[in-house]
């Protein structure tokens, strides 16, 4: 119990994360370098404390780790603003589960047993169906709500680059490498921070903006610390599981917070999707546990 407790942490903070960035302001490059300066200040102080062995090995990995999560990062929030939060934020999750999840049966075999396919399979179908209804959009919207223009075309291919750059992260610390989560954390916000910064082609400027975004990336923090907890106490699989459910909370966000209008169908197919990740991301996390 205790562990899932532990995993309502990230999904609070991660789900959160895209409505109050985007409600702070900033374009995607500006965002991703704020988050990633709050993420070195986290690490930094938690090294402090801890005072972790760091190998030579523990910063090269951590170093390409933390460039892979800021090429996923920066393509989410580039999503978030050609789509909405509410419509790329669960897209994003459930696209990392479903990618995720694949590549683990496919390149590592984390399936083995025919209950596991069974599950698996019904999983995939209910994301797929999430997909559909999360992003499904009224055809008499743009006469309702003409004053918010989305380009889904963009939205979707830095959603598809986010998906890589996240799931990449994933695998390469989950099924490559091998390192304790406490001693990469400052290697890995190094990472981070190098990567934010390639996507501002090293011209850094440490504006307002930026600098409020980095409490967002104190937040993810948080989350991320938590993660590590919930991990520990209830496994792997439904600690992750139950943090991609943040989806949900995004799209409350980005509808009470950032405004983001929904039409009553919109609404609707809203609550479908939500329905559909939820159970689609707990049979996961379930199939993961046997």
């Amino acid at each position: 119990m205790i562990g899932i407790l532990y995993a309502l942490v990230p999904m609070v903070a991660w789900g959160s994360l895209g409505f109050i960035s985007n409600k702070i302001g900033g374009n995607a490059n500006q965002q991703t370098f704020g988050v990633t300066l709050g993420a070195v200040l986290f690490a930094t102080t938690v090294y402090l404390v801890v005072r972790p062995d760091l190998t030579w090995s523990t910063w090269l990995f951590g170093i390409i780790g933390g460039i892979l999560w800021a090429v996923g990062q920066n393509g989410q929030f580039k999503s978030m603003q050609y789509m909405g939060v509410s419509v790329a934020n669960p897209l994003s999750s459930g696209s990392q589960l479903v990618v995720g999840s694949l590549i683990g049966v496919l390149a590592f075999q984390e399936w083995t047993k025919p209950i596991q396919y069974s599950l698996g399979m019904i999983a995939m179908i209910f994301l797929l169906v999430g997909f559909y209804f999360s992003s499904k959009q009224d055809p008499d919207k743009e006469v309702l709500d003409n004053s918010q223009p989305r380009d889904f075309k963009k939205g979707f291919q830095a959603l598809t680059t986010s998906t890589l750059g996240y799931v990449s992260y994933t695998v390469f610390f989950n099924n490559i490498v091998n390192l304790d989560p406490i001693s990469a954390i400052l290697p890995m916000s190094f990472g981070m921070v190098f990567g934010a910064v390639m996507f501002m082609k090293f011209q850094v400027n440490f504006e307002p903006v930026v600098l409020k975004n980095a409490l967002v990336g104190i937040l993810w923090s948080f989350g991320n610390i938590f993660m590590l907890f919930a991990a520990k106490e209830a496994g792997l699989a439904i600690a992750f599981s139950f943090s991609q459910l943040g989806a949900v909370i995004a799209i409350i966000g980005g509808i009470l917070v950032l405004g983001e209008k929904k039409t009553k169908k919109e609404m609707k197919w809203v609550l479908i999707g939500i329905s559909c990740f939820i159970i689609g991301a707990v049979l996961l996390g379930v199939v993961k546990s046997y």
